[in-house]
């Protein structure tokens, strides 16, 4: 691509983000992708945009969960870690 079709392309883009921005919410057509509900937010993953600080620690598990989230995930970590949270957000939902 070159530079001028490449300029044209962003300006072109540019002016369509300005023209949504000025849109009010009642004109955007939500028709082939309607609004979340309030539960749906509640329970929504924030991937990607919400990085949490990593904290290092020792931790003890029974060998045969460890073994099971192995076996049942590459990031087996990961895998820990969402359970966790689940299981802290649905303690929490009860106590709200």
């Amino acid at each position: 691509m070159s530079a001028n079709a490449l300029k044209k392309d962003t300006e072109d883009r540019q002016n369509e983000l300005d023209a949504l921005a000025r849109m009010r919410d009642e004109d955007i057509d939500l028709s082939d992708i309607p609004e979340l509900t309030d539960e749906q937010w509640k329970s929504a993953l924030k991937r990607g945009v919400y990085r949490p600080v990593k904290q290092q620690l020792t931790l003890r598990l029974d060998a045969d969960v460890v073994d099971w989230f192995k076996r049942t995930s590459p990031k087996y970590q990961t895998a820990i870690n969402d359970a966790l949270r689940k299981h802290r957000n649905e303690q929490r939902s009860k106590t709200q």
